[in-house]
């Protein structure tokens, strides 16, 4: 299942992608079974990755609103140790981030080597949501940006490029990326955005400015198109997960994430021989306490 849903290179058409594989509601105790196994592995893998302090897991949910990005990261790190995790999420910049480069309020959020961190929304907002309304780039005040009409070709094509300088950065560091786009239809959007408004204990979650986002749909399927193709790398692939049936987007990505882990090297580190008589000490001073 890891490679299905995978992208490497410039070759991923939106409207090509599925939105909806099956249901999971014949197969649901089957799936959460599943589901369940693969969150057990991950929570060994975490323990050795935070024992070494060698490598670091970055990843990313990228999605349109009511994707599920929230629940996703909610199930599918449930019970992993909280001292080797951490979830950022980006909304849109403040007035002081703006007077940073873009990617300054994305390097205070980084996890550690030994961590893994969770990125709600990213630094990929800065070239999805600010390509979409490109005003907020004039906000930023970045030299030669004076117009809308420098907010071309060629600045997005910089930016795709700081990205992909970014995460191989990144991998060259010890983190490992992966990058997910939850990949929902405009039809269950819109069922979800109802049920937000129909259930009383969901109405909590609605948000009169995703209803204004979602008559730019078009141009979001447009900006999640091209920059899939421009940061795919064979290093640091896309993974555009099916999202129409929670659990079964659930059931892929978890079965990512463990595959992906498990790959890393990972073990308890051994002591050294002098940590090793420390050990031995300590134990025979504890057996001889009266």
């Amino acid at each position: 299942m890891k490679d299905d849903y995978k992208y490497t290179s410039n070759n991923f058409k939106i409207d090509e992608a599925p939105t909806f594989v099956k249901s999971s509601a014949d197969d649901l105790d089957n799936i959460k079974l599943q589901i369940e196994d693969n969150l057990r592995r991950i929570r060994r893998a975490q323990k050795k990755m935070y024992a070494r302090r060698k490598y670091g897991v970055l990843v990313v949910f990228q999605a349109l609103d009511a994707a599920g990005k929230d629940s996703m990261i909610a199930h599918i790190f449930s019970g992993v140790n909280p001292v080797g995790f951490k979830v950022a999420n980006f909304k849109q910049p403040t007035s002081n981030e703006l007077r940073h480069d873009f990617l300054w309020r994305i390097n205070k959020q980084l996890p550690s080597r030994g961590e893994i961190g969770v990125f709600n929304r990213s630094y990929y907002e800065d070239v999805l949501v600010s390509r979409v309304h490109p005003e907020i780039i004039l906000n930023a005040n970045l030299p030669g940006v004076e117009t809308l009409a420098d907010v071309n070709k060629g600045f997005w094509d910089g930016r795709y490029q700081d990205i992909c300088d970014y995460e191989k950065y990144l991998s060259r560091n010890g983190f490992v990326i992966l990058k997910f786009f939850l990949h929902m239809s405009k039809g269950e959007q819109k069922n979800r955005f109802l049920r937000r408004i129909n259930i009383p204990k969901k109405n909590w979650k609605f948000s009169a400015a995703d209803i204004h986002e979602r008559q730019y749909w078009d141009k979001y399927q447009t900006v999640y198109e091209k920059a899939i193709n421009k940061t795919a790398t064979k290093q640091n692939p896309w993974y555009v997960i099916p999202a129409d049936d929670k659990w079964y987007s659930r059931l892929i990505v978890s079965d990512i994430l463990t595959k992906r882990i498990e790959e890393l090297p990972l073990a308890y580190p051994e002591l050294p021989a002098d940590k090793r008589a420390e050990l031995a000490q300590a134990k025979q001073e504890l057996e001889n306490e009266k």
